[in-house]
């Protein structure tokens, strides 16, 4: 089974992460997504990132109703920070007999270099590239397949500041996760 591989820390995941998902499961030849939840990005601070259970649990809400994406929990149990690679060793040899890709989007392209052990993930297994707003870097590889999509500026980053300020988002998260987040006083 071809299957590609979407991680975040999705604080919180949005509907941006949703609409490009689909768009790959149906337009491409990934069978299934499955969403890995980032406990810790190596690369990003966590100065605002809520408890990795709160964003697995909205993850798990946004994605429910669709038969074509799976979340994974996987790197919560792997040492942190966690690194691409490792976790995509460890699933290999979990499912040997799924064909696993990563999607990324084209900002990710300028420092895909930097990436623990990138050349390794670019021969055994390879990335499904999305547009994104800025810079989107073009590698040339056969291993590098480029997707078109919609060129969505949706960041959470927006959303956390709109909230903060009591702002509506309504449009912008699955209505389940804001309802979570409405609950739980997140972002307030």
């Amino acid at each position: 089974m071809k299957i590609g591989l979407f991680f975040g820390s999705f604080n919180p995941i949005h509907v941006g992460h949703l609409i490009i998902a689909d768009i790959l499961q149906d337009q491409t030849d990934l069978e299934e997504v499955w969403f890995v939840v980032s406990p810790q990005n190596p690369h990003k601070s966590n100065r605002s990132l809520l408890h990795e259970f709160d964003r697995l649990r909205m993850v798990e809400l946004a994605t429910a109703d669709h038969f074509g994406f799976k979340v994974l929990d996987v790197e919560f149990h792997m040492p942190r920070p966690s690194y691409t690679i490792d976790t995509l060793t460890y699933l290999s040899e979990k499912y040997p007999r799924h064909d696993f890709s990563l999607i990324v989007g084209g900002d990710n392209m300028t420092h895909f270099h930097r990436w623990k052990n990138s050349e390794q993930i670019l021969h055994h297994y390879g990335l499904y590239v999305y547009p994104r707003p800025g810079k989107n870097k073009i590698i040339e590889h056969e291993a590098v397949r480029y997707v078109e999509a919609p060129l969505l500026d949706i960041s959470a980053t927006f959303i956390r500041k709109t909230l903060q300020k009591g702002g509506s988002v309504r449009y912008l998260l699955h209505p389940h996760v804001l309802d979570y987040i409405r609950d739980k006083k997140f972002f307030t």
